[in-house]
């Protein structure tokens, strides 16, 4: 039977690794969509648990796509939105295992598609705090290339139009248009975690596609539970490491004369404020993610 085209297809696509409880939540958010034109698909980045059973004995019509190594958020999220094109999505709805949304969450971003806008991001709340707000986009800054604005008075603005124009958005919860990811790309590979969201929005914004923000789209976020939390070894890490390959990639001429004082000053900011913490693990493993950064090459 043929989908009215009123009725997009979307693709409902999350990660998972070794979070299975995590992962079921989310799916039963996933499955409980008003807006029923829908197919889901999980990709496991090489789970050493149950995962993948529980998921599949759980949710058996859920698509597992299954990788052969932990692949990263970047390239693990490729895989799923491949799977989603192949399979005719004209959206695709990317989102953190680690959240829930509300039941009418995709048919409020679905309100807001055009032709020339090329990706929709709810509003996201913290799962510990379900009306505090965690991200609402932001814009860029027009000197240092940084997110901008993402506070609680985006969300006001944002309820007067029922949309706001973002420049940035996390990839936690994004709405892709198909047209927007066959003219612009998946993630860059290159980063592993973190950063790979604000690259493609930098992307499509380029491209002339517009980034929305829908505030009466709801989630709900439990923020860096996939790389071990918050301040955790491996969140720094990762997320020195990705900073840096981000502004390498997109900085360029005098711009670096604002930029290298401004990212040093705050990368000393992070080392003291862990350090005093005692997070000393933590504090090496941002410094080897600077330094890695900086010694990675730039792919093309």
């Amino acid at each position: 039977m043929s989908v009215s085209r009123s009725q997009p297809r979307v693709a409902i696509v999350t990660l998972n690794w070794n979070r299975p409880d995590d992962t079921l939540e989310c799916l039963a958010s996933a499955t409980a969509q008003t807006h029923t034109h829908i197919f889901i698909v999980v990709v496991d980045n090489a789970s050493n648990d149950d995962s993948v059973v529980r998921i599949s004995t759980t949710f058996p019509d859920v698509t597992i796509l299954q990788n052969p190594r932990n692949l990263g958020f970047a390239s693990g999220a490729n895989r799923g939105l491949r799977h989603a094109l192949d399979r005719g999505a004209d959206y695709v709805f990317l989102v953190n295992n680690d959240t829930t949304f509300a039941s009418d969450c995709l048919a409020r971003l679905l309100e807001h598609t055009t032709s020339d806008v090329g990706a929709l991001t709810p509003a996201i709340y913290y799962t510990a705090e379900p009306k505090q707000p965690w991200s609402l986009g932001g814009r860029k800054h027009w000197l240092t290339l940084e997110k901008t604005g993402d506070t609680p008075k985006a969300l006001k603005q944002a309820n007067t139009n029922g949309f706001l124009d973002r420049d940035y958005v996390v990839g936690c919860g994004l709405l892709f248009s198909r047209a927007m990811l066959e003219q612009v790309g998946l993630f860059d590979d290159q980063f592993f975690m973190y950063y790979e969201d604000m690259d493609l929005s930098f992307r499509i914004r380029q491209n002339g596609f517009r980034i929305l923000l829908i505030p009466k789209a709801r989630m709900w976020h439990k923020v860096a539970v996939s790389s071990g939390g918050s301040d955790s070894p491996n969140e720094r890490y990762w997320m020195a490491r990705s900073s840096v390959l981000f502004f390498r990639k997109y900085v360029h001429g005098m711009r670096w004369l604002i930029v290298v004082p401004f990212r040093t000053g705050s990368a000393i900011k992070t080392v003291v404020r862990l350090s005093m913490h005692g997070r000393f693990r933590a504090t090496r493993a941002y410094l080897r993610g600077l330094r890695d950064g900086l010694r990675t090459p730039l792919c093309a």
